[in-house]
């Protein structure tokens, strides 16, 4: 039977419709959701509705359900299901529409629907379980977790391995991986997914040491449960394992690594800053994938490679791509501003405009490269003209992203304005972002209104109260500095650690402040020492401004205190692994370091002036972007 589109529009043009219609009518709906094909399918229902319904008939309703819900087109789903008599509806039909609530990201839909079903007194079905426990996660109810779990226990549903499967990945997806485990235990059948389930929870909360117990275990293991244990592997900073099992994967079990395998791969790359794995997928790709799968895989790859401080390669891999989306265009704008290569990102954009639409991630990323670019001109011109040119309702995102352009700009007032006059609330990040420049513009007065509405929307986050101490101590107020940390410490409140980590041969090697349980830590000090007297030969002074301890006066004439100050700036976290990286590298080798946090102040001077001094490129991307020091400057102007 021909089932192209162009066999309906005859059918629709027909002058007769032969009796028999009714019967091809279903299979083509089924063909039409299976291909996503909705003009086609609303074409099958105009014919559907010209022709007449008798009925013997009216199953076809149920069809032209299950092909919206499938084809995510919910308000004519819900608007048929709604007109289907009670006496006609199965467990399908709430299943299908349920299931597109959960495609689409609707939970409380998912959840009202699947509690209409009960009332109604309609047969639950597995489907309907899996959906329900999947709109427990996305909602993060974990009470209304455990009542599905009761539900399935007192139905005899125990036994349903789907219905297990869903309930184990809500408990880990939710970190209750004992919870899960007891599950696990229970369960009569176990398939590969039920064994990957627990896999995924364990890597995850207790770490790769106790997956690989599991994986060891495993009876059979599928593409995903490798792609679970080597991913854990390179987030955690074991490339050298990660390698061994990649290869007993590709080569002595013979998988053909996906799409998404390489993209989960590349991500876990991205987070974790291990090139090796990254590079050997970028070979892989070019030996071994089709051009359909490409765009995704290369997309993924130009995003490690910018996330991981090759930003120049990440551009080629771009400018090599035949095909490009949004999301690739995207991903090369996120990763220039994250570079500050804001006025290349602005150069280009003309070039997406001609490509694809962008849209509103477009724009976050647009504006925070003007932002870290100081082109306040620029990123005050996109905003203006994001409704009336391109149709995109300004989101928080974007109200953020310019309140930090012109607050980094010293543009204090207007961006205050700004948020006075936003259309919805400001949220932390937009009140935090000025606090911020604040921060950096010595704007006590301002900080502390802005500091009250923080505290009131998140009293936990000692974050911003520690950045108003050192704007006190940075304005000679050492008094009020010193209270607030007193007031910290009473509380039993601590500051996250500064933690910063370099990937040198294999393996991931992470400091922090004041660290000495590296095995090479003597040898660490030495150098740090002679790093420590070449800079201040170079005319170095450490800035110890915001470095303050509660209880201190901060006086400059207290000898003591001066130089314990001085001794804990140089041992923070960066210089440690800076040092590590000038002993256990060749002389001239680039040093790509990362931090939780954002660079200090003196830690940005002097690692620009160690960059001169051992002739080495040192790049660190902190919490907020990249910083390339070379010879003696940095990528970011001293702007950030």
């Amino acid at each position: 039977m021909n089932y192209e589109p162009g066999y309906i529009n005859d059918m629709v043009n027909s002058p007769s419709i032969p009796s028999s219609i009714f019967r091809r009518v279903r299979p083509f709906l089924r063909l039409c959701a299976e291909r996503s094909s909705l003009p086609v399918g609303k074409q099958l229902h105009a014919l559907i509705l010209t022709t007449g319904l008798t009925a013997t008939q009216e199953s076809l309703l149920n069809a032209l359900l299950h092909f919206y819900a499938t084809c995510g087109d919910i308000p004519s789903a819900r608007k048929l299901f709604d007109g289907i008599p009670h006496s006609h509806k199965d467990a399908r039909d709430g299943t299908a529409l349920m299931s597109s609530f959960s495609r689409q990201n609707l939970p409380v839909e998912s959840l009202r629907l699947f509690a209409r079903m009960l009332a109604q007194g309609t047969e639950i079905d597995e489907v309907a379980m899996v959906c329900f426990f999947s709109a427990c996660v996305q909602l993060q109810d974990d009470c209304m977790g455990s009542q599905g779990q009761g539900y399935i226990v007192k139905m005899g549903m125990g036994g349903w391995v789907k219905v297990c499967n869903a309930l184990m990945d809500m408990y880990g997806k939710r970190g209750m991986v004992d919870k899960l485990r007891r599950v696990f235990s229970e369960m009569k059948e176990r398939t590969v997914v039920s064994w990957t389930v627990l896999l995924d929870a364990t890597v995850k909360w207790e770490g790769v040491g106790k997956g690989r117990v599991v994986f060891d275990e495993m009876p059979e293991r599928n593409e995903v449960a490798w792609t679970v244990m080597i991913v854990g592997y390179v987030g955690s900073g074991f490339g050298k394992e990660a390698f061994v099992l990649l290869r007993e994967m590709v080569f002595n079990c013979g998988f053909i690594l996906n799409y998404a395998t390489l993209c989960s791969f590349l991500s876990a790359c991205a987070q974790s800053g291990d090139m090796a794995m990254g590079r050997w997928v970028h070979v892989y790709r070019l030996k071994m994938m089709e051009m359909e799968m490409g765009i995704m895989v290369a997309t993924a790859l130009l995003d490690m490679y910018a996330k991981s401080g090759r930003i120049d390669t990440a551009t080629r891999v771009f400018n090599s791509m035949p095909q490009r989306n949004v999301v690739t265009w995207n991903a090369m704008f996120n990763g220039l501003a994250m570079h500050g290569r804001g006025r290349l990102l602005v150069d280009m954009f003309p070039r997406m405009t001609e490509e694809v639409n962008p849209d509103n991630l477009t724009f976050m990323a647009v504006l925070s490269a003007c932002s870290h670019s100081g082109l306040v001109d620029q990123g005050c011109h996109y905003f203006d003209s994001l409704e009336p040119v391109y149709g995109i309702a300004p989101k928080i995102e974007h109200y953020a992203c310019m309140v930090d352009l012109l607050g980094r700009a010293g543009r204090l007032e207007e961006a205050e304005n700004l948020i006075k006059k936003m259309p919805i609330p400001p949220n932390e990040v937009v009140l935090g972002s000025l606090l911020g420049s604040c921060s950096v513009h010595g704007k006590i007065e301002l900080g502390e209104r802005v500091l009250q509405q923080l505290i009131q929307m998140d009293p936990h986050n000692i974050g911003y109260q520690i950045l108003l101490s050192n704007m006190y101590s940075l304005a000679g107020q050492s008094d009020k500095a010193n209270a607030l940390r007193k007031t910290l410490k009473t509380r039993g409140i601590r500051k996250v650690p500064g933690m910063s980590s370099i990937h040198i041969g294999g393996k991931v090697h992470q400091f922090s402040a004041g660290d000495k349980s590296h095995p090479r830590t003597r040898e660490i000090y030495l150098m740090l020492d002679d790093m420590v007297q070449r800079l201040r030969l170079a005319g170095y002074a450490p800035n110890t401004t915001s470095q303050v301890f509660a209880g201190s006066d901060g006086v400059e004439g207290d000898t003591g205190k001066m130089e314990e100050k001085e001794l804990a700036l140089f041992s923070h976290s960066e210089k440690l692994a800076v040092c590590f990286g000038l002993i256990s590298t060749r002389a001239g080798t680039p040093l790509y370091i990362f931090k939780n946090l954002r660079i200090c102040p003196d830690c940005h001077s002097a690692i620009k002036l160690v960059s001169k001094i051992y002739n080495r490129e040192i790049s660190i991307r902190d919490r907020n972007r990249f910083h390339h020091f070379k010879e003696g400057s940095c990528s970011c102007s001293d702007y950030w």
